[in-house]
């Protein structure tokens, strides 16, 4: 497959990137050189924006956090003005999983930044902070199990050097927990019993399995871990990684205070959340029978920032994902890639009267040809509503829930009645876009319907106003009648788009 990532066309191998974390708890931001395949760090931001603390009992993300939030952006905004839009990355996390009006947040961020932002699932964050662990830490042979504590989940991977062989995000965090068992700063045992025995059911899902397949070290990420972190070794408890007797001895010690104004060993910033983020560490410790904890300053920022670089050095993940699907679900490769020609063919011929010119549009529409029939390996009855299924609820490594939630419209839409009311899921800025890469996937399938090897002859795509053309040499349509009539049924399913399909 040839690399059409967005990156490879427009950044330099001396060119900057910028990697964006919107967190639960901060935002961050790392600028970097990529010179001869290595990163050079240039600059990092993090601001405390608390984004979960806006999030009230019906998941509304409050105008107060909207705006902390925005305000953190514009300042990011001005430091990457002059990069180019291809060569940042914006991802958020927990908080915005769970807000019901994310979109609302997403849009005004996007006019902020002037390039698009992704809500990354739970696992996938998992894996860009194993990548980014990995990157910045020594390698070692063995297993290794990387935890990061975040503001609204906890992410756990264990993996064998770069490669992650669990990955699981759970519903702690830091901000999460001190909004319900520290509210008002107060802290006691009893308070901190609940916060523990709330973590440790959390790991209960996932206890069996990590202990099962082990590891030979164990890494923390972020900046939870790292005030623990620095409070033991400032208080004398460990040398240079947290152990088991010096978590103990910490959490004896903040249980000592009675409100978080008199922690002192930790940054003032930092106090509100240490009793919540110790509570769930020491879960950790206690559930998986961790004995030692090393320190990481790389996560998941950093994690970003190497995936781009691999994509710019023809490494996208993504691209092993959707041959994972293939594979794992029996596509026809020879189909999929004569709907893959067809369809880019189509593609090319529109691209400036359709506004298809990003090559993220060439991508999706690639990804969208190679998986759009994995739903055969459940049913051929309704298999695009199958396809649909696994691909918008799959784990799908690099993909993030925007990205998975268009592939999913695209296989949904590729065949039968157009599902134009389901395109109203995405952010309004996608829409047309994406509809009309299901037009163009729906032509090239259906002229590859009888999945014959010959080829298709040349054929000639445009569109005036609503009005999209297809034109055959003459004399070809005639001699096949099977196509003729899958055109004639597939104009009246795109009357409902308002376009009227001409062919001839």
């Amino acid at each position: 497959m040839n690399d059409t990532s967005p990156l490879s066309a427009t950044v330099t191998p001396a060119s900057l990137l910028a990697a964006i974390d919107l967190g639960s708890n901060s935002f961050h931001m790392v600028v970097a050189q990529l010179i001869d395949g290595e990163i050079k760090l240039q600059d990092v931001m993090s601001e405390k924006v608390q984004l979960a603390a806006g999030l009230d009992a019906d998941k509304v993300l409050s105008e107060e956090a909207q705006q902390r939030g925005l305000e953190c952006l514009a300042r990011f905004a001005q430091r990457v003005a002059d990069l180019p839009r291809r060569a940042i990355r914006i991802v958020a996390t927990n908080a915005l999983r769970e807000a019901v009006n994310s979109r609302e947040f997403l849009e005004r961020a996007e006019g902020v930044m002037q390039t698009s932002l992704e809500i990354i699932p739970g696992r996938e964050e998992a894996r860009l902070i194993y990548l980014g662990v990995c990157q910045t830490r020594p390698p070692q042979d063995g297993m290794r199990l990387v935890i990061d504590i975040g503001g609204g989940s906890t992410e756990l991977v264990l993996g064998e050097k770069f490669q992650p062989r669990a990955l699981e995000s759970l519903e702690m965090g830091c901000v999460s927990f001190t909004q319900r068992y520290f509210p008002d700063g107060q802290i006691s045992k009893a308070a901190f019993q609940k916060a523990t025995y709330a973590a440790l059911r959390e790991l209960m899902s996932i206890q069996k399995r990590y202990r099962r397949l082990g590891w030979s070290n164990c890494v923390g990420s972020s900046g939870t871990i790292k005030a623990i972190r620095n409070a033991c070794i400032g208080l004398g408890l460990a040398e240079e990684h947290i152990t088991a007797r010096a978590l103990d001895q910490l959490r004896q010690k903040i249980l000592d205070y009675r409100h978080v104004d008199e922690i002192t060993e930790v940054k003032v910033e930092r106090r509100a959340l240490l009793p919540a983020g110790l509570a769930i560490l020491c879960a950790a410790f206690d559930s998986l029978g961790i004995r030692e904890m090393a320190f990481s300053e790389g996560a998941l920022r950093e994690g970003l920032l190497f995936e781009m670089a691999g994509r710019l050095q023809h490494e996208d993940i993504r691209e092993r994902s959707i041959s994972m699907l293939m594979r794992r679900y029996h596509v026809d490769r020879h189909q999929a890639e004569r709907v893959e020609r067809s369809a880019l063919r189509a593609l090319e011929q529109l691209r400036d009267t359709w506004g298809l010119n990003d090559p993220q549009h060439v991508q999706m529409l690639r990804w969208a040809a190679h998986t759009h029939e994995i739903g055969r390996a459940i049913s051929h009855a309704q298999y695009h509503k199958h396809s649909a299924y696994l691909l918008q609820n799959s784990d799908i490594a690099g993909f993030t829930n925007l990205d998975r939630q268009q592939l999913a419209l695209l296989a949904r839409s590729h065949r039968r009645k157009f599902p134009k009311d389901d395109f109203k899921q995405l952010p309004d800025s996608r829409q047309q876009a994406c509809r009309r890469l299901a037009v163009l996937l729906r032509l090239a399938s259906l002229l590859h319907r009888n999945r014959s090897h010959a080829k298709l002859p040349p054929m000639q795509l445009a569109v005036d106003g609503k009005q999209l053309s297809l034109r055959f040499p003459a004399g070809w349509l005639e001699q096949q009648p099977l196509t003729q009539a899958d055109l004639e049924q597939e104009a009246e399913y795109l009357k409902s788009l308002g376009l009227k399909l001409q062919v001839s």
